[in-house]
């Protein structure tokens, strides 16, 4: 029940965007951090993921920004 519930909870609230700090997005959805580390960035509780945007860390970490958004907002 908690996954469906999650799921709907999530489609309906908010679209992952570039423009959010990396821990909002996790705290936003459960398995961003998972969905993140399979694109490259390993360091997603690091501190700079408390000030760093999407955009940001995907250029730091050399990711196709617009296919991690998409992961992310499957």
């Amino acid at each position: 029940m908690y996954n469906v519930f999650n799921n709907l909870v999530r489609r309906h609230i908010m679209a992952i965007t570039k423009d959010m700090i990396i821990r909002e997005v996790v705290q936003a959805r459960p398995d961003a951090a998972e969905i993140l580390m399979s694109f490259g960035m390993g360091c997603v509780g690091c501190p700079a993921s408390q000030m760093e945007t999407l955009e940001e860390a995907a250029a730091v970490h050399a990711m196709d920004l617009n296919k991690l958004l998409d992961a992310l907002n499957k």
